[in-house]
């Protein structure tokens, strides 16, 4: 009886081991895509229908000017007056009153 009931739990344990792996596992190996080959022939195919893939380009783009940046200041100005209130309003805290709590309520 005793044996059984080893034998019983070790089965339950191999089944939930059996259960907790994926039912279908990718192996490591697998492409993460389809091969040139296959590639070229899909687009071979989508070019009989008629239904053309425009190329990918590539365009480098000029590298930028690191110079200095201009201050803050000179940014905020450019944003309008009534802009920067709502801003202002919406964005900045305001603090209103001061109450004392005690250290239980910061936990």
């Amino acid at each position: 009886m005793a044996a059984d009931a080893a034998g019983k739990e070790q089965g339950a344990g191999s089944k939930e081991s059996e259960d907790e792996a994926p039912a279908s596992a990718i192996p490591a190996d697998a492409p993460a895509g389809p091969s040139s080959d296959e590639e070229a022939a899909f687009l071979a195919q989508e070019r009989e229908i008629g239904i053309v893939t425009p190329a990918l380009t590539h365009e480098e783009a000029l590298p930028e000017e690191k110079g200095d940046l201009p201050p803050l200041e000179d940014l905020v100005k450019r944003i309008p007056a009534p802009a920067r209130a709502v801003l202002e309003e919406l964005f900045r805290p305001q603090f209103v009153t001061v109450k004392r709590i005690p250290k239980s309520a910061l936990k």
